[in-house]
């Protein structure tokens, strides 16, 4: 018998979000998680707010709404609050009920740059890599480390002399622009748009962008984020950013750290050996055509002989997994912010989220 195409927009509904949710779905590990790391965060979330005034979004269904925004790779948050509005699944995560309200997106963006104030996004990364060592799933002696370029939201035609010495821009929204004979560098120009974008070549024959730089330190035994921060890119960062991570992982004994063919530097390996931290970095050796040394390494021999040191050559290229997660899914390939704490704030929640991905699987494997 064929079904009546009947509405019943007029009836109440007494099903709740979380029955809409099958108990085998993948966000319900996740969720709890969460939970657990916004119980931590909680006294911090309790001094960042007035005890008078009309209340704010709850910093936890923020949170909650942002690693969405992570996970289901939605490209602004005036998106995001749309799809929460009829999405079932992201209300219940969020901790929102079906009738109610959602945010108005400026309110929003307001709330969570009083999160950016607190710091909160490296505290929510270190309360989730407590979660893992907790479960036994984190090294404490072999990590990795990495940079990569993330695209600042900048055109190159907002790259202007910083004297205001050139020519103003045409009419229109997008304005045409000659570079043509113009000799362009972080020295006598900036951005218009953000002035924290430097421009950066990643190597000869690649073009030059407005661009900062992200920095990861892996962990070695599953390949999850243990630290993570943004800089403004210039030929230096990387092994300046390496170093303070490794201050901020505060090791207890000697650890390793492998790393790619940029951080061969004597300076920088003498720093680590000075922090007790063996480097398994791969070598940056190179030779004229008649095969006399142009360059050579700062790893002796008694490094690379070492077991160990193929072992971390071969697991440290598991960060750019983390990379393609945080630029692809995430969407942090272009940044949607402007400014490196803004940009920073949002690399580090995108790195606790892509933890979060991978926890659940971790912990039902161990």
């Amino acid at each position: 018998m064929r079904g009546s195409d009947i509405r019943s927009d007029s009836l109440f509904s007494y099903v709740s979000c979380e029955a809409r949710v099958p108990a085998t779905h993948p966000l319900r590990p996740i969720r709890s998680m969460v939970d657990e790391v916004l119980e931590v965060l909680s006294p911090d979330f309790e001094g960042m707010y007035s005890k008078v005034g009309r209340p704010s979004i709850p910093p936890e269904k923020l949170l909650r709404a942002l690693l969405l925004q992570a996970f289901y790779s939605i490209r602004s948050e005036r998106q995001l609050m749309e799809q929460m509005d009829y999405n079932l699944l992201f209300r219940w995560f969020a901790g929102l009920s079906m009738d109610a309200a959602i945010w108005d997106v400026t309110v929003f963006t307001k709330n969570r740059d009083r999160l950016l104030a607190g710091d909160v996004a490296q505290k929510f990364l270190s309360a989730v890599v407590a979660q893992a060592r907790a479960r036994n799933l984190l090294s404490d002696e072999h990590f990795s480390v990495d940079g990569t370029l993330l695209d600042a939201w900048a055109s190159m035609k907002s790259f202007r002399p910083k004297d205001g010495g050139d020519e103003p821009p045409g009419p229109g929204r997008n304005a045409e622009r000659d570079f043509r004979g113009e000799k362009r560098s972080n020295q006598t120009h900036a951005s218009t748009t953000d002035p924290d974008a430097k421009l950066y070549r990643k190597a000869d024959g690649q073009p030059s962008r407005l661009a900062f730089m992200g920095h990861v330190l892996m962990e070695n035994r599953n390949g999850l984020v243990v630290g993570a921060t943004v800089t403004q890119a210039t030929g230096t960062a990387e092994r300046e950013a390496a170093l303070d991570l490794i201050d901020g992982l505060k090791p207890r004994g000697r650890i390793t750290l492998g790393a790619d063919k940029a951080y061969d530097v004597q300076a920088f390996v003498q720093d680590l050996h000075t922090r007790t931290v063996t480097p398994h970095i791969a070598r940056n050796e190179q030779r004229k055509e008649d095969g006399t040394l142009r360059r050579s390494s700062a790893i002796d021999a008694r490094t690379t002989h070492h077991p160990g040191y193929a072992v971390s050559l071969r697991i440290r290229k598991r960060i750019e997994e983390v990379f393609g997660w945080i630029k692809a899914a995430a969407g942090l390939r272009k940044t949607r912010h402007k400014g490196t704490d803004r940009v920073d704030w949002v690399f580090a929640l995108n790195a606790a989220a892509y933890n979060l991905i991978r926890l659940p699987k971790l912990m039902r494997a161990a």
